[in-house]
């Protein structure tokens, strides 16, 4: 076999190989924008989250962020840095002192139910950590047991 025929055998295959490693999920998913000790917690708290959650593996958020991760397809996605949300706000419209609250390994966590799953955010914390999964994943708050303990050692107790 001639070399000029080898190299067009190599090329189809490289494409496939290709091909393969860019098929790992990406979605968009809107990036905070923390500033100080909140912006340091949430970058410590993205070098400590597992590569997978309640068994799904980790994709690329778009646009790339220390504040945003994803995992599995429908994605569950994690944002740090939110704003305190209105059901927390007194004098909001949504403001309600009962709302739904959980504890989970050592996190308390607000949870609103969505038109598809639940939402959940950290409360008690010095920097605020959303994460919403979708209704495919149900019981939703699974992910928050592999997620705990890396919000726990990064973003510190209190408000």
């Amino acid at each position: 076999m001639s070399a000029t025929r080898r190299r067009h055998l190599a090329l189809p295959a490289l494409t496939v190989l290709f091909a393969a490693v860019s098929c790992t999920p990406s979605e968009d998913v809107a990036v905070p924008s923390p500033k100080g000790a909140a912006a340091r917690y949430c970058t410590a708290l993205h070098k400590k989250l597992p590569r997978t959650v309640d068994g799904l593996e980790r994709g690329d958020a778009e646009p790339v962020s220390d504040f945003t991760a994803m995992w599995g397809d429908p994605a569950v996605k994690l944002r740090c840095g939110v704003p305190k949300p209105d059901v927390l706000t007194y004098g909001s419209e949504h403001y309600n002192p009962n709302a739904n609250a959980a504890e989970v390994n050592g996190v308390d966590w607000l949870f609103e139910k969505q038109d598809d799953g639940y939402r959940f955010t950290t409360v008690l914390r010095k920097a605020y950590v959303e994460v919403t999964v979708p209704g495919k994943y149900a019981p939703e708050v699974d992910v928050l047991t592999d997620l705990a303990g890396a919000v726990k050692k990064s973003v510190p107790a209190g408000v």
